[in-house]
């Protein structure tokens, strides 16, 4: 019994901690990932880490115009946040 427990806690522990779902749009309507990234910096963001989630999301990690460290999650369509994590 404890190791079906187990099992089941490992097999559900990447689902914890997976991000959100942003969009099922096409990949070729996403915004191209270097502009969408330069538009970024002129609002002020410093990205360490840029990705593409599975969950069709455009992903930061850095810091934001008031030197927060931040990661933030962004519809790679509309350039909207859909989550966004701050770290005062």
């Amino acid at each position: 019994m404890r190791k079906l427990l187990l099992l089941s806690l490992v097999l559900a522990s990447p689902l914890a901690v997976a991000g959100p779902e942003c969009t099922t749009t096409d990949k070729a309507q996403w915004q191209d990932q270097a502009k969408f990234q330069e538009n970024l910096k002129a609002q002020g963001y410093d990205i360490k880490k840029f990705k593409v989630t599975g969950g069709n999301c455009y992903e930061i990690y850095g810091w934001d115009k008031d030197k927060r460290k931040v990661e933030v999650y962004f519809d790679p369509v509309s350039g909207k946040v859909i989550k966004e994590e701050i770290e005062d």
